[in-house]
């Protein structure tokens, strides 16, 4: 039985396709990189944003046009919001979010293998590696307490259930088995770990460093705010990675309270002046929506300043689109279309300036690269990796080198930056880790 797996959006989506693709190879399946070669299509959808739920429509309909002889699959935010419309999409199973955990045991009760093609049910290799990936994404808890008035996605998870430190070990120790060099660990509220078990994510990381050995452990997007100086002094570890993503949303304080955030300006400002002064070298990045209903000019002007004071490694920038049963959806004061792409454009420009000046600051530096993807060319073979700030590098080397380089962690010393590939670029100094 062959499957194919696939995501769109969060970490959290990621963290738990890479948990149905080991149970689908424990339970005899094998993982397929082609759509096109499977007997079963599974997707773990995306709704955070309108044009998150249109791509998760069109993406199943692509893999219906693709093989329409396959088994389909839909779970995710998508789905658990919008059941109905997504049954009408020529899916064979909805799975929502809260019995997301029982897909694989859904899937082999409602569409046995019995009812489609036979083929080779041996398990084959790590399923992450099957995958094409190379770190892995713990997911650590699901749900949020709290209810920014713009997020869907707190709607379509549900209440806050944290997982046992026991349970997180053991799956990194899994990971550790199979070679896998980097652990995400994630979640809907990573900052909320632990609400629900008298535990927190201070004691979480704790833990993970403690009673692992896997060499690179990565936060997910981090919440800004309830960040103790114990969870800063946690980065003194070389194998906590020095990047946190921390979503701000808007730098004006009158749109952080109509978002319902749990931050203001000067709390941010200052966290990130923590945060810089614990951790050296950190890399900071966020999320902005622009447009939110009520943005002035002068919101808009705080929230650009604030960018520019902070300078951050890179922003994700979202145009803000209503969703269905938010309390964002029903104020009034909507911006423009026409604003919001002027404004969209604006601070795509300068995060783009900021994410240059960012990386060309390691130009000159030595630092250990996880190295991931390759492409080959003319005999040649491009081979890209991150550095423990999360910053993209890249070189053009030997067939032979390249075979040796994935999955491994290797010093590599920076000497320039390419603006167009926006990564740096360097020399493998040969020395490796992990």
């Amino acid at each position: 039985m062959r499957v194919q797996l696939k995501t769109l959006g969060c970490r959290l989506n990621e963290a738990e396709l890479e948990t149905w693709a080991r149970e689908f190879q424990v339970a005899g399946y094998r993982v397929v990189d082609d759509s096109e070669e499977a007997d079963l299509l599974v997707l773990n959808s995306c709704a955070v944003t309108q044009d998150a739920t249109r791509k998760s429509r069109s993406l199943i309909r692509k893999l219906g046009r693709e093989n329409p002889g396959a088994k389909i699959i839909l779970s995710g935010c998508y789905a658990t919001l919008e059941p109905d419309e997504a049954a009408t999409l020529g899916v064979d199973l909805v799975v929502d979010n809260q019995e997301k955990h029982r897909l694989v045991a859904l899937a082999q009760e409602k569409l046995p293998p019995e009812t489609m093609p036979a083929h080779s049910t041996d398990p084959e290799g790590s399923a992450l590696f099957r995958l094409g990936r190379h770190r892995a994404f713990i997911k650590v808890q699901d749900g949020c307490r709290y209810r920014c008035s713009y997020c869907i996605v707190t709607l379509a998870r549900g209440e806050e259930r944290s997982r046992s430190l026991e349970a997180i070990v053991n799956e990194i120790h899994r990971f550790e088995a199979e070679g896998i060099g980097e652990v995400v660990l994630t979640g809907v509220h990573l900052g909320g770990y632990g609400s629900d078990t008298g535990c927190d994510l201070t004691q979480l990381v704790e833990t993970v460093l403690a009673e692992t050995q896997i060499p690179r452990i990565r936060l997910g997007s981090l919440e800004p705010w309830d960040l103790p100086d114990a969870f800063i002094a946690l980065f003194q570890n070389e194998r906590l990675m020095p990047h946190l993503h921390l979503p701000l949303q808007s730098g004006s304080d009158a749109i952080l309270k109509r978002m319902a955030r749990r931050t203001r300006r000067g709390d941010f400002l200052d966290l990130c002046a923590r945060l810089r002064k614990g951790i050296p070298g950190i890399n900071l990045t966020s999320d902005i929506i622009v447009g939110f209903p009520g943005e002035t000019p002068a919101d808009w002007d705080q929230t650009l300043s604030l960018v520019h004071e902070v300078g951050f490694g890179d922003l994700h920038i979202f145009s803000y689109s209503p969703r269905p049963g938010t309390a964002a959806a029903e104020m009034k004061e909507r911006i423009p279309g026409n604003i919001q792409s002027e404004r969209s454009r604006e601070l795509h420009a300068i995060a783009r300036a900021q994410k240059h000046r960012t990386m060309q600051a390691w130009v000159g530096s030595t630092r250990p690269v996880l190295w991931e993807g390759h492409r080959e060319s003319e005999g040649k073979v491009w081979i890209s990796g991150y550095t423990p700030e999360f910053h993209r590098v890249g070189l053009w080397v030997d067939p032979k080198v390249a075979a040796t380089l994935p999955y491994s962690i290797r010093e590599t010393t920076l000497l320039d930056f390419d603006s167009t590939q926006e990564c740096l670029t360097g020399r493998l100094d040969g020395t490796a880790h992990g």
